[in-house]
């Protein structure tokens, strides 16, 4: 498959999935991995409180990346693949009023359904920019903090994701996102299943592959945390209505998928040592 079909066919289920909110009170069952196994439990009632519920019926997350990130007041995050916005909400609540969060999508729906609900939640240090994670538009060294829920999966180029994401990020600043990373050989079956890829599956890296990739893009202290592993009935629930003969696979996917807390952090930048009586402020 090519990324353009890929990113074609994300934006497309995604769109959909924007178009529907708040008529059917469902995401769809491949959204993201497709059931309550992925998308269940991931925030607390009162983190859900006050917030619209167009927001909250498309979170499509496989983790909580705000509580993750240890938001601090007057930071600047980025949400890569912000969808209906819960994160950013979130987010903005814990940065607070001198603090601002940006969202980044790129379907028009989503970004809509996205704005709206800011609206409603009555947030304005929130701004939702259109793009694609792998161009984010934001200048190099702005934002504190990154953060991305189960989104990163999605792409076909995760180099240019974490290279971009080091980019944007200041010094010092972190990276800290819910992701699904795989943990061992999976059939070949599910990775050719364009389904999976829409719901970020197909797409996700082995452990060892993630940490290698971050490493290269320039990011330190590195961590994968897996906090919620999936065994065969869990395959079977984003399995089935792919195509995929489940009886046949299951045994080869049990736990072989976990959802995962990835942190990492930009070096800070080196001083340069001084060289002489005219320099260093000599």
């Amino acid at each position: 498959m090519s990324d353009a079909n890929v990113q074609d066919a994300v934006r497309e289920k995604y769109g959909a999935i924007a178009t529907s909110a708040g008529k059917t009170g469902c995401c769809g069952p491949t959204a993201c991995g497709g059931g309550d196994a992925i998308t269940s439990k991931l925030y607390s009632e009162d983190e859900k409180q006050g917030l619209p519920e167009e927001a909250v019926a498309v979170s499509l997350g496989c983790g909580n990346p705000t509580a993750l990130a240890e938001l601090e007041p007057g930071e600047t995050v980025l949400d890569l693949g912000s969808g209906g916005g819960i994160d950013v909400l979130l987010s903005a609540r814990r940065v607070g009023p001198t603090g601002r969060v940006y969202g980044l999508d790129m379907t028009d729906e989503m970004l809509a359904l996205a704005r709206e609900n800011q609206r409603k939640a009555g947030v304005t240090n929130v701004e939702f920019l259109k793009g694609t994670i792998e161009a984010i538009p934001l200048p190099e060294s702005s934002v504190d903090v990154i953060i991305s829920n189960c989104v990163i999966n999605l792409s076909t180029d995760k180099d240019a994701v974490l290279r971009e994401a080091f980019r944007v990020l200041k010094p010092g600043g972190r990276f800290a996102v819910s992701d699904v990373v795989v943990r061992g050989a999976v059939p070949d079956a599910i990775r050719r299943s364009m389904e999976l890829w829409i719901g970020c599956i197909a797409g996700a890296m082995e452990e060892s592959q993630y940490e290698s990739k971050l490493k290269a893009a320039g990011f330190s202290d590195i961590e994968l945390q897996p906090w919620r592993v999936y065994d065969v009935e869990d395959a079977r629930s984003f399995l089935t209505g792919a195509g995929i003969d489940v009886d046949a696979v299951a045994p080869q996917v049990d736990g072989r998928f976990a959802s995962a807390f990835v942190r990492a952090r930009k070096p800070e930048q080196s001083v340069a040592p001084c060289c002489g009586p005219e320099c260093c402020g000599g």
